[in-house]
């Protein structure tokens, strides 16, 4: 689990740094990275490809999709818009996603998060 919450945070990284870097449009190519992120390179966000985990389609074992990227990531994305709505305390609700998505992880034989419950995705180690 603990390799999913540093490649999650690389891509919240990622994503600020849209923000930063963009003054025009960092909010929306930021919120826009967010939900497509796992649907890059083969299931594999920035974030995951560099520690190493892929998200797939639990039917399929195929890489997660664009789709199915937004479906599961919707959760964060939630949280990054509450963020720019609320700058001040926005920031409360995206760390209580991040609790309760690990909370999920922890309890669930599969491993699976609410977003991954929706999307019907997995995290995998690469090999």
């Amino acid at each position: 689990m603990l390799n999913r919450v540093i490649a999650k945070s690389i891509d919240f990284i990622i994503a600020g740094a849209l923000l930063e870097v963009l003054p025009k449009i960092g909010y929306f190519a930021g919120l826009a990275y967010i939900l497509i992120c796992d649907g890059l390179f083969e299931g594999r966000s920035v974030g995951k490809r560099i520690i190493g985990l892929r998200v797939v389609f639990q039917e399929t074992m195929q890489a997660c999709t664009f789709r199915e990227s937004v479906i599961r990531n919707f959760p964060f994305a939630v949280g990054y818009i509450l963020m720019g709505i609320i700058p001040l305390i926005g920031f409360i609700f995206p760390a209580a996603v991040l609790i309760l998505e690990s909370l999920l992880i922890v309890g669930s034989e599969k491993g699976t998060r609410f977003g991954d419950e929706i999307a019907k995705t997995l995290v995998i180690e690469e090999k």
